[in-house]
């Protein structure tokens, strides 16, 4: 029986804090043109509209993790650069120490409540993040103890040797927070004692919060004083905020709602996230691989990108997508496909999805039709994705269309196959269970060096691919609202990051 921990992953966003140009710590890559602040840090507050509301009371262990990444708040040891490589940020530099130990090295920085960031207050936030029930999507098989050693050294050890554990601790659950965040026992408080350059000073439930520039911020003050942040659901009513005036910034703004905006104030990125139908391969009609392969003949992908997406996506080529640059060079043909079953008419199934990005339940109407042409009746069910995430991942669903952001939890490829599609996986919708993919996904995580880890990870996605467990539709292109005043917002393909120090209008 496998276990599935509650994932961390498909809310809506993005990286590690600050990141200039190539997302290392500082300002943005968004050269739009405006009046902008002043030079010494001094300019107006950011409005800025957010698509999904913290689920989870801002703890940095689920979902909205990436909330308080996206809006500067919280950072970690590491960070990613813009080739998906290990950055520093609050560890200026590091080292690995034979197999199982890495060391840390930090700069100078304090948390938002005066305290310095120390060894020992950096080895105390992590052994709370590998304590937390569930366990961060980052730690997903991963046993780690920290210690301080010395002024500004903290030695991290694994259980198991981990190659790309600097990758690891870029993750927006692994943020670092002061002790004074852990005062109220099992509840994570990040308003206050994070280490961002914006200091979470109000929240008001799953509506808005408020945010104050943090002066004492290692990368240099913020030039925007704050940031007034409102949680808006509705992706029409973002576009049309920021069309009125009401917002400087609206992330994933609906594809349908991009030709209503100026030219000027529309930024489309190519991300990590692919969106995919999962089929359930443990129960129901899809635990058969002929009828698993029989949906996937069924669907035309081709038609997801240019007529769903109206062009900001990129057809379904595999699990990693064109933002993962090294992927297309690398990918073989899907492994041990089975033949393909003609469904009889007691093949019913349960296809869902969520509203929370408005173009899935679109997606999931094509799937519909196109499975029910193929021969299968299907009934279709879409709620908000807090109220489907758990029956997902209890395999309640004969088929998910999913949107995930491949590099999201580590920056790690192999990460996400171990997480997704193995035997113990955390987020496993797919309820997928071979003895080659396990394998194949183990061997990938044993590897150290870049490019045999990614050979490694291809050949894993070829066997994933070919259990017919998963069908990439698209890789998705996420549109961002940006008024004309507004420069430096941060065009992140990994949807950690959203604002910086050099954000302003």
């Amino acid at each position: 029986m496998r276990s599935h921990r509650r994932p961390r992953l498909l809310a809506p966003l993005l990286l590690a804090p600050l990141m200039a140009g190539c997302f290392a710590s500082g300002g943005g890559d968004d050269s739009a043109s405006g009046d902008g602040g002043d030079g010494d840090g001094d300019g107006a507050r950011l409005r800025v509209a957010l698509a999904f509301p913290p689920a989870e009371n801002l703890s940095p262990y689920g979902a909205d993790a990436t909330l308080l990444s996206r809006l500067g708040v919280t950072e970690g040891l590491t960070a990613l650069d813009a080739n998906g490589s290990a950055a520093p940020a609050l560890a200026e530099s590091w080292r690995r120490d034979g197999e199982k130990t890495w060391e840390f090295t930090l700069r100078d920085a304090t948390f938002q409540d005066g305290g310095d960031v120390t060894p020992a207050a950096v080895a105390a936030s992590l052994t709370r993040a590998t304590d937390a029930k569930p366990a961060p999507a980052a730690l997903a098989g991963v046993a780690l103890h920290a210690e301080a050693s010395g002024d500004r050294v903290v030695r991290v050890t694994t259980a198991e040797p981990d190659p790309v554990l600097p990758l690891r601790l870029s993750s927006p659950s692994l943020a670092i927070l002061s002790k004074d965040a852990y005062a109220k026992g099992s509840r994570v408080d990040p308003v206050g004692h994070a280490t961002g350059p914006f200091e979470l000073t109000e929240v008001n439930g799953a509506t808005s919060a408020s945010l104050d520039r943090f002066d004492d911020y290692w990368g240099g003050r913020a030039q925007a004083s704050g940031i007034d942040a409102r949680f808006i659901a509705d992706g029409t009513a973002r576009a049309n905020a920021l069309r009125t005036g009401e917002l400087d910034i609206a992330e994933a703004v609906p594809v349908a709602q991009a030709a209503s905006l100026d030219e000027k104030s529309r930024r489309d990125t190519a991300t990590t996230r692919t969106t995919s139908l999962l089929l359930n391969a443990s129960s129901g009609t899809f635990e058969d691989a002929g009828l698993r392969a029989a949906a996937r003949q069924a669907l035309d992908t081709s038609v997801f990108a240019k007529d769903v997406y109206e062009g900001y996506a990129d057809p379904g080529a595999g699990i990693y997508g064109p933002a993962v640059t090294w992927a297309e060079g690398k990918r073989t043909a899907p492994v041990g496909r089975a033949a393909v079953k003609k469904p009889g008419s007691g093949d019913t199934i349960t296809l869902a999805t969520y509203d929370n990005r408005p173009e899935l339940p679109e997606v999931a109407q094509v799937v519909k039709q196109q499975l029910e042409k193929a021969g299968f009746t299907v009934k279709l069910t879409v709620r908000e994705y807090s109220r489907l995430e758990g029956d997902a991942l209890d395999g309640k669903f004969d088929a998910f269309v999913l949107a995930r952001n491949t590099l999201l939890d580590t920056g790690d490829p192999v990460a996400v196959l171990a997480s997704d599609y193995t035997c113990d996986g955390g987020f496993n919708i797919a309820q997928l269970c071979d003895k080659g993919v396990d394998r194949a996904v183990a061997d990938a995580e044993k590897l150290a060096d870049t490019a045999k880890r990614q050979d490694a990870a291809m050949a894993a996605e070829a066997r994933i691919l070919g259990s017919d467990a998963v069908v990439p539709l698209v890789h998705q292109r996420i549109i961002t609202g940006v008024a004309d005043s507004v420069q430096g917002v941060i065009l992140d393909p990994y949807e950690r990051t959203l604002v910086g120090t050099g954000t302003r209008r």
